[in-house]
């Protein structure tokens, strides 16, 4: 599989029927992916999935059992990291502790024999886009996790390559300076230009940063795509339950057709839905075991809007999350979880009325896990 990148130019990077193996077992085995000049790839996924084994592998930082790694139009499969132009930043920091920022930034410079007045230009630049002017002085230890952070940032910068790699460069931090931090690479992308892959297990991250997402599992690019193409239309169960917060509902059903025939209807556990307003990517046969997706946020509270499958339950878990409510009630027989306004009066034992729209909702083969 070799995805569309979206982007006119030649890919900025290309990995082409990548296989790494740890001994006998294979990692990543025949992975094709393009990324094109300028965009912000994320490569999402549980851990153990082989995100952070196929950046190293891009980084030059694992040998590759088989396949090619093509950085700005060189293979570099096997050339050395500091030959690939790229600049990385590491979930930890892996700053030098008895040198200053100032000299943190210009370490690798000095070491590639560049003259003073360039180091001196290029830690100037990079400290102004990073806000670091007023910590060049300090040690890393009298700076708080996200400026070590900003630095260690700041470090790749100043080396003026094409490609940046970031592997979970946010996840040492408090929620706060996550976003905050979140923020500024999201600035430094669009000041910058530079194509960027970052790994990350959080999806928050995956659909704020990218340009697109590459939800990975087993080793295997499972979806590539805008994040909103791969919220709205998951190519398979996987994609569909890690993407969204809370998860998506998800029931075991039939496809069948209405009584008068033609028209098509879904079979849940004691109701039958009305499926002609579902998009269908491959079309359904009578009797085919489904999986229906419905995410709690596409739930709708009281008279069901025109379209909407009605259903009514009662109340078993409230969580307020401040803007939002998390409800927590049953349909079907089983649990399902709906997203409603922060100002939603509910309380545990409320008989509710909810509804939602199939064309909103994802079906999944039973057995392949396909969207349909």
């Amino acid at each position: 599989m070799t995805p569309t990148t979206g982007f006119a130019t030649e890919p900025s990077v290309s990995v082409k029927d990548l296989r790494i193996a740890f001994g006998a077992h294979p990692v990543i085995d025949q992975l094709d992916l393009d990324i094109g000049r300028g965009e912000f790839l994320v490569l999402l996924g549980p851990s153990g999935c082989g995100k952070s084994t196929l950046l190293n592998a891009i980084a030059g930082l694992l040998d590759v059992a088989d396949g090619e790694i093509w950085i700005s139009g060189r293979n570099v499969t096997w050339a050395e990291p500091k030959d690939r132009g790229i600049g990385m930043v590491f979930q930890s920091y892996a700053l030098y502790p008895r040198m200053s920022v100032r000299q943190n930034l210009s370490f690798g410079l000095r070491v590639a024999g560049l003259p003073k007045s360039e180091i001196a230009a290029r830690v100037a630049k990079a400290a102004a886009m990073l806000q670091l002017e007023p910590l060049l002085e300090r040690k890393p230890a009298e700076l708080s996790g996200g400026q070590r952070q900003r630095v260690a940032i700041g470090r790749a910068l100043v080396r003026q390559v094409e490609v940046f790699l970031f592997d979970e460069p946010l996840s040492n931090l408090d929620a706060k300076l996550r976003n905050e931090l979140r923020i500024e690479i999201k600035k430094l992308h669009q000041q910058l230009g530079n194509t960027m892959v970052y790994v990350t297990h959080d999806q928050v991250e995956a659909m704020t940063l990218a340009d697109r997402i590459a939800v990975m599992k087993g080793g295997v690019v499972q979806q590539i795509g805008p994040p909103q193409e791969i919220y709205r239309r998951p190519a398979n169960r996987f994609v569909a339950g890690f993407i969204g917060s809370p998860g998506m509902n998800f029931f075991d059903g039939e496809i069948a057709t209405a009584s008068g025939g033609g028209a098509l209807s879904l079979k849940l556990e004691g109701e039958t839905l009305d499926a002609s307003r579902y998009d269908f990517t491959v079309p359904p046969t009578a009797g085919q075991r489904v999986v229906l997706g419905v995410r709690p946020e596409h739930v709708a509270l009281g008279t069901p809007p025109p379209g909407h499958v009605p259903a009514r339950g009662t109340v078993e878990i409230v969580e307020p999350m401040g803007a939002d409510t998390i409800l927590w009630t049953r349909f079907t027989g089983r649990t399902f979880t709906i997203r409603a306004g922060g100002d939603q009066a509910v309380r545990v034992g409320e008989e509710i009325a909810f509804s939602f729209d199939l064309a909103r909702a994802s079906l999944f083969d039973a057995t392949t896990q396909d969207r349909l």
